[in-house]
């Protein structure tokens, strides 16, 4: 069994992270790009097949996402749950997490991890039903971050939020329109694990019910909300901007 990445930067992170995993690639024949010339020769180094192919033979394996020249054939990554996340919180004093209530949009997921690596966070945590996968197009959108940082898949997300609470001293701050406190005058320093809602839904009841504290962002224009993947990256570096002023 086998799955499929494609762009430049999924597939070099891919080699930066866990090579071991990589079957074979395939890349457009005649392509130059400087930014793909080293990643070819390392693939190369490594003893990785690396065939030539034409454009059609890309584009029927991308369906109709954008491939960059460049698609990895890799062995699937093994699926964390509750006890690897236990094993993350384990080794940092102060984590950060983000937690994705029914975002189903592979497109979303993959730009919530981007925002998620660049702003540090420990893990990213999503129930198992109605949530997206980590496609190749997931890959692709989250530009490499899908290898960095961990997706953790929890059976029952109401009881992971009440032991991160009582078991780790997190404390749970969920986004919500009708929130009272605004992102920007809540309190976010210490642990935090951040909870966004579906686009249009929100967070489920009982998801709601298990935070500690509702926020929303303040709405100055005449749309009612942003993308989740927006808000999810400015409500983040609210939290790393809190943090970073109490240093």
């Amino acid at each position: 069994m086998s799955e499929q990445i494609y762009g430049i930067h999924a597939i070099k992170s891919f080699l930066d992270n866990a090579p071991e995993r990589l079957i074979e690639v395939m890349v457009l024949k005649g392509r130059e790009d400087k930014r793909l010339a080293p990643l070819l020769k390392e693939l190369q180094r490594l003893g990785i097949s690396v065939q030539q192919v034409n454009r059609q033979t890309l584009d029927n394996k991308a369906q109709g996402e954008v491939h960059q020249g460049i698609i990895a054939k890799v062995v699937p990554q093994k699926e964390l749950n509750e006890s690897d996340l236990d094993t993350i919180l384990a080794r940092t004093n102060t984590p950060l997490l983000l937690i994705l209530d029914g975002v189903t949009d592979p497109h979303n997921l993959g730009a919530c991890l981007r925002s998620a690596d660049a702003a540090g966070v420990d893990a990213v945590i999503v129930p198992k039903d109605k949530s997206a996968q980590l496609t190749a197009t997931a890959r692709k959108v989250a530009s490499g971050a899908a290898e960095t940082v961990p997706l953790i898949r929890v059976t029952n997300l109401a009881r992971t939020m009440r032991e991160l609470q009582e078991k780790h001293n997190i404390w749970i701050v969920g986004t919500a329109g009708e929130a009272t406190d605004s992102i920007y005058t809540a309190k976010l320093t210490g642990s935090i694990a951040l909870v966004m809602g579906a686009e249009g839904d929100g967070m489920r009841r009982l998801t709601r019910e298990h935070c500690d504290q509702l926020v929303h962002l303040p709405m100055a224009g005449s749309v009612s909300s942003l993308n989740v993947s927006v808000a999810t990256g400015i409500c983040l570096f609210e939290i790393v901007r809190q943090q970073l002023e109490i240093k």
